[in-house]
This record gives structure tokens, C-alpha cells and sequence, in this order.
């Protein structure tokens, strides 16, 4: 089985994934991957380069993430420029390497960490999406005490996705984070116990 994980920023789907994993799961990190795609000599952070300019690649070839994030966090158009870059290139390796995954152990629950799985319009690639919860509010004051952000500039980030009270209607399994670590690992326990009937909780 697979499923996709998502959620809003700072709504702790990082810390889900992480516990899938410790049940069992594998995963494979859209955000890892996208990392993969803009390294040095990568197509993608050429096209990038040449769509937003050589500014956005430090002296030592790497890519100026802060930079690009205000450019691509304040104009629509901008983000869906480097949407249409990346995203098909993060699919198609991730369509790969979860492939790989069945192909290995066919008995084993995939998870496909996706931010974006929702606003990208993926959810019909998997069996099933869990969603990681926390109420707007939680997840804004979470952005501004983790990444240090002005007010407005979190209230940006957050309405550049979807919002995550739509993304919990739509959503197979909601993990409601807004608890305690010990509330979150027993939503887990419900969840993993459903794949896995008889199975005792790690």
C-alpha cells in the first residue's frame, strides 16, 4: 500500500513521517527530492537560473533558496514559473523510487511525503492521503517561533497553499498535531493498527 502525506507549513507532517518510518514505512521526501533536482550541474537549476536570473546562484553554484522563496512567495505568477520547473521533475523521480520501494517489498506502506500533494492535484496517484492538522492559527504562530518571520510574512507563506482546513475534508486519515508528541504517536498507533490488525504499537 501507499499513501501521500501532507499538510500546511508548520503543521509538524515532518514529525508524522517521521514516526511512519519508525512503525515500518518507507518513505520517500518530496522535499528531498526537489533538493536533489537543483544541484549543481542539475537541468533544473539551470532552467531556474535562466528564468529568474543568475542572482539566484551563490558564488559557489549552489541555489539561493531565501532569495528565490521571496521571489516565488510574493507573486503567484512567479510561483507557478518554478512550479512548472520543478514539479514534473520531482514526480517522475518520485514515481521512480516509490516503484522501486513495491517492487522490494510489496508487503511494506510507502509514504510519499508531498507538501503540495493537494495543490498539485496528485491525490489520485495514491491509495490514500493523510493529512497532518494543526487549526490555522496554531500553524501561524508555529511559522513565525520555528523560521523567525515577520507576521505578514507568515500569513504569506500560509496563502500561498491551500488551506489546511479544506485539506483535512479532503483528506483519508487526519493526524491532528495540535496535541501533545504522546497524542500524535496514538493516532498513529489507531492508524497503523488498522493496516495491521494484531500488530502491537512500537
Amino acid at each position: 500500500m501507499n499513501i501521500g502525506l501532507t499538510g500546511g507549513i508548520a503543521t509538524g507532517k515532518s514529525t508524522v513521517a517521521r514516526m511512519l518510518v519508525a512503525r515500518g514505512a518507507a518513505l520517500v521526501d518530496a522535499d528531498r527530492i526537489a533538493r536533489e533536482i537543483v544541484e549543481p550541474g542539475q537541468a533544473s537549476l539551470a532552467r531556474i537560473a535562466e528564468r529568474f536570473g543568475a542572482g539566484v546562484i551563490q558564488e559557489d553554484g549552489t541555489l539561493n533558496r531565501r532569495l528565490l522563496g521571496t521571489i516565488v512567495f510574493a507573486d503567484a505568477e512567479e510561483r507557478k514559473a518554478l512550479e512548472a520547473i520543478t514539479h514534473p521533475a520531482i514526480r517522475e523521480l518520485m514515481r521512480e523510487r516509490i516503484a522501486a520501494l513495491e517492487a522490494e517489498r510489496p508487503d511494506r506502506l510507502v509514504v510519499a511525503d508531498i507538501p503540495l500533494l493537494y495543490e498539485s492535484g496528485l491525490q489520485h496517484l495514491y491509495e490514500g492521503v493523510m493529512v497532518a492538522y494543526v487549526p490555522r492559527e496554531v500553524q501561524r504562530l508555529r511559522l513565525i517561533e520555528r523560521d523567525g518571520l515577520a507576521p505578514e510574512e507568515a500569513d504569506k507563506r500560509i496563502c500561498a497553499q491551500m488551506d489546511i482546513e479544506k485539506k483535512r475534508q479532503m483528506a483519508d486519515y487526519v493526524i491532528d498535531n495540535s496535541g501533545t508528541i504522546a497524542d500524535t504517536e496514538a493516532q498513529l498507533d489507531r492508524f497503523w493498527r488498522s493496516l495491521h490488525p494484531g500488530t502491537v504499537p512500537l
